[in-house]
């Protein structure tokens, strides 16, 4: 699997709070949430291409998935 890319992301703390809380709820690390949301952004955009949900090195994840590194 390739690495994944790393950055910097500077939110509003309120909205932080809020994507943590979701997180939780859904047993997934803030990481894990936002890549999950992404994806599903992405997917629903029609910019995530690839039928079987895999392109370019962009796995689809199971909806427990989350990063280790968190």
């Amino acid at each position: 699997m390739p690495a994944k890319k790393r950055f910097l992301l500077r939110l509003d703390p309120r909205i932080y709070g809020a994507l943590e809380k979701w997180a939780a709820d859904e047993l997934r690390s803030v990481n894990g949430q936002m890549e999950f949301l992404l994806r599903e952004a992405l997917r629903r955009a029609g910019r995530l291409p690839g039928s079987s949900g895999t392109s370019e090195g962009i796995p689809e994840a199971s909806p427990d998935e989350e990063d280790p590194g968190q």
